[in-house]
């Protein structure tokens, strides 16, 4: 019941929220829009009065469907993850077009006739319409939509799963068939509604043909993100609810293995007692390891362990990791075992080759497990990179760290730990890396160039997949990046398609450290106030340092990009 009434909760919130917006106009007059009638009759006839429910329960039954199993499905037949969304906009398509002209209404209706209608001369349940919306219908990510996309994604699919997803699809449903049936009401009660209906499917038909185009180009991306998010709030609240707790496991369905993790407190600075440590499960490798051999838990019994979560571009991680490693050669000899749990956060961190180079730049030679299929991280319920889970010597999680900072106090229990594990054990001295965690909110947020993470373009124009030349704005927002020249946009990264020289980054930031991901065979040419420099680029992605003033400014940087060099993402210390 607790997981019924959270999804409600978290698709209702969902479904007040500005990620509706763009989709309320054709769900508002397609409702009440039907096919003309075709015959001698000119008899204007209101859509059927069940229309509403019908497309309001296909966008629930695709929106469920894609959610859970969507991934999996385009893995197996090795298609690219953006190809059910493009199905639904070229069926959105259809279906517009249809509504200009009722004869091709007819024909894409009818594998659906079979469905019940009130009467046989009403054309067009909405069905099918309901179903294509549900293919590109993409709410806010808050933390019960989270939760299902990971337990899809890595296939964690059971009874609870799917609970989950159908509740919050009808709770995010309900507000739209509050707008669907205002839109058939309006047309069966309102006289000149019903003169004019014509004029109102053409009118619903250009809205269902806008949305497709705008959805094509990330349109409804752009004016999100012009609108504050006023259900913020709601969504943190639920997602901090003892209730939602229980029923989430923000990463994962909570299962009796990871269940008692609850009874931690993220950077707490005394030990707690959290159940026995899940296991390390669904590894593609291990690095650091004689032979690649495994490492189990179980094994280590008697030994402190300390794991640790990271992907190797994210900066967090970078900060995070010399204080790890100072650990592992300090505290090695007396009993602590470190593994890193490496779960990427893009495709190009499961290649086995980057993760090695990687870790042999930050100094780790503590045993590395490769989490490409989020196996491991799904098990511990972990939402953040990096997140330090410390075991005791019988093997109950005694700590649990989310993100940078808190260093001190995971050390001084380190100790603690192990001391309790062998008592009389002389310790050295603690480690002395600096903290260098930036203030919360004193930095540039990471920047994605790739079309599906981007949330700080400055324009002008949409940002989407595709080429396209770009310009810069005439004035420039703070914590942006805008373009100039020919450039190629992937899901991923963004490449120049013109020669060298023409294509540029302009980037406003706020840090003390600006870095770039960057994969390829080129020379990066950095313009600043400080004057310009050139970063040599080479091989496979990887975060190159741009700039390193060692205090906090602001200002723009212009980045030079060479064709045939990807750019990842900007990140900021």
């Amino acid at each position: 019941m607790d997981t019924v009434l959270i999804g409600l909760l978290g698709g209702l919130i969902t479904g007040i929220s500005p990620c509706i917006l763009p989709v309320l106009p054709v769900i508002f007059l397609t409702a009440g829009a039907q096919s003309a009638r075709i015959g001698e009759s000119p008899e204007v006839i209101p859509a059927p009065r069940s229309r509403p429910y019908f497309v309001i329960a296909g966008l629930v039954v695709s929106f469920t469907a894609v959610t859970l199993v969507g991934s999996i499905v385009l893995g197996f037949f090795s298609l690219p993850q953006d190809a059910i969304r493009w199905a639904g906009v070229a069926v959105l398509v259809a279906i517009g077009v249809g509504m200009l002209f009722p004869r091709v209404e007819q024909l894409l209706e009818r594998p659906f006739q079979w469905l019940p209608r009130r009467k046989v001369n009403e054309k067009g349940n909405g069905f099918g319409m309901g179903l294509a919306l549900g293919a590109v219908f993409v709410p806010c990510a808050g933390p019960v939509l989270a939760a299902i996309i990971v337990a899809g994604s890595t296939g964690s699919i059971g009874v609870g799963t799917i609970t989950l997803t159908v509740s919050f699809a009808i709770g995010v449903a309900l507000p739209l068939l509050a707008f669907a049936l205002a839109g058939r009401g309006l047309t069966e009660r309102l006289r000149a509604f019903r003169k004019r209906e014509r004029g109102i499917r053409i009118t619903a038909a250009i809205a269902l043909l806008a949305l497709a185009v705008g959805l094509a180009f990330n349109v409804p991306q752009a004016i999100q993100r012009l609108i504050p998010d006023y259900t913020a709030g709601l969504q943190q609240d639920l997602a901090t609810s003892d209730s939602a707790k229980r029923a989430l496991d923000l990463g994962g369905l909570v299962t009796d293995e990871n269940r008692e993790l609850d009874q931690c407190t993220n950077g707490a600075t005394e030990l707690e007692s959290c159940g026995t440590a899940p296991s390390i499960r669904g590894i593609d490798g291990w690095l650091n390891t004689p032979g690649g051999e495994a490492v189990d838990l179980t094994e280590l019994r008697g030994q402190v362990v300390l794991i640790d979560f990271w992907a190797y571009s994210c900066i967090n991680c970078q900060r995070s990791i010399p204080h790890v490693v100072a650990w592992d050669r300090a505290y090695r000899d007396a009993g602590l075992q470190v593994i890193g749990v490496h779960s990427p956060e893009y495709p190009f961190e499961k290649n086995a080759q980057n993760v090695a180079d990687a870790a042999r730049g930050f100094g780790i030679e503590y045993p590395v497990a490769l989490d490409n299929s989020l196996s491991t991280w799904t098990n511990y319920r972990n939402r953040y990179w990096p997140a330090h889970y410390l075991i005791d010597a019988q093997g109950i999680v005694r700590h649990i760290s989310f993100g940078e900072g808190n260093y001190e106090a995971t050390e001084r229990m380190i100790r603690e730990l192990l001391q309790d594990a062998n008592p009389g054990t002389k310790l050295p001295a603690s480690t002395d890396t600096k903290d260098t965690t930036p203030e919360v909110g004193s930095t540039t947020r990471e920047t994605f160039l790739g079309y599906a993470k981007d949330v700080n373009f400055a324009g002008p124009g949409a940002y989407g997949a595709g080429e396209r030349r770009f310009s810069l704005p005439s004035a420039q927002p703070e914590d942006t990046f805008a373009l100039k020249g020919e450039w190629n946009i992937q899901s991923q990264f963004a490449t120049p398609t013109a020669p060298a020289g023409s294509a540029t980054i302009s980037l406003s930031y706020r840090a003390t450290e600006v870095r770039v991901v960057v994969a390829g065979e080129g020379q990066l040419k950095v313009r600043d106030d400080s004057g310009a420099r050139t970063v040599e680029v080479s091989g496979t992605p990887r975060s190159y340092s741009l700039l390193g003033s060692g205090s906090p400014t602001a200002g723009l940087l212009e980045l030079e990009v060479p064709a045939g060099v990807e750019v990842y993402s900007f990140t900021f210390g």
